[in-house]
């Protein structure tokens, strides 16, 4: 039986999810990103091996993904958190055509062809005015914890609308709700609509219709989850696991390329024997 590791080497944190010969998922871990990419994700391993009840020298095949998939030493391939992300939401939800995937760095509106492959997809990677990582800013603007915004922002009663596609000019739209006495509830359910309009504008570019796997660590977020539902015209699906579904891809095609290079030699000793 083999143990397939997927590592989403993202952003703001690094995600393992293993898998064993059969595509169960075994265990999952997460750790902080930091510069030493090979350091953390060997925290998020660990975590994930502690889990599945098995040593780090059990894991037979790594497959790497996400901004930092090129700088892990031990992976044995890497693939892109698009192809990752698309095929492990294909998994989790068959029925559904669209994913969108939002994490610290980027958000990414993504339809499917069957199978779960990428058809097209968008991204807002050039600002972060649409991804994750602005509502960490606003954070530390407004002094709270991120981990406590999901909640706050179902508290809000007077949304303050945040315009601007650029993080500076809408980080001056805050300070201007704060001078006017905004709470921050209503500020950061303005952020969140404001996240959720743009990213339906992404996904409309890629032909959204009927439902959407909505993936990645912002989907954490109570708060953003109901905002994209009220935006959005079609359902919003919420995996288990968000954070880790792009992980979740990597280990189930690392496993297929393992499956397929484990089988090779028998194949080559067959045809070698036919002749």
């Amino acid at each position: 039986m083999a143990n397939i590791a997927g590592v989403d080497l993202g952003a703001g944190a690094t995600k393992t999810v293993i898998v064993d010969s059969s595509g169960r998922v075994l265990g999952r871990g997460i750790a902080r990103t930091r510069a030493d990419f090979d350091a953390v994700a060997l925290r998020s391993i660990n975590e994930a091996c502690a889990q599945a009840g098995i040593a780090s020298s059990d894991i037979d095949y790594i497959a790497s993904t996400g901004l930092g998939r090129y700088s892990l030493s031990m992976r044995d391939i890497q693939i892109t958190d698009l192809t990752c992300g698309a095929r492990a939401a294909h998994v989790l939800f068959p029925d559904s055509g669209f994913v969108l995937d939002m994490g610290a760095q980027c958000t990414r509106a993504i339809s499917l062809r069957d199978g779960g492959r990428v058809k097209a997809f968008r991204t807002n990677e050039k600002c972060a005015a649409g991804s994750g990582g602005f509502l960490e800013r606003i954070c530390r603007y407004l002094e709270v914890d991120v981990n406590d915004i999901g909640q706050l922002s179902l508290t809000a009663e007077d949304p303050q609308p945040i315009s601007s596609v650029c993080a500076v000019l809408a980080e001056s739209e805050i300070i201007n709700h704060v001078s006017e006495g905004k709470t921050v509830a209503d500020i950061i359910r303005g952020a969140h609509e404001s996240l959720a309009s743009r990213a339906l504008s992404q996904l409309k570019m890629v032909g959204f219709e009927t439902s959407v796997v909505f993936i990645g660590g912002v989907v954490r977020q109570e708060g953003m989850v109901h905002a994209c539902r009220e935006c959005f015209e079609g359902d919003v699906l919420i995996p288990e696991h968000p954070a880790h579904v792009v992980a979740h891809g990597a280990a189930i095609l690392g496993l297929s390329r393992y499956t397929k290079r484990s089988a090779a030699p028998a194949d080559a000793a067959v045809t070698s024997e036919s002749r």
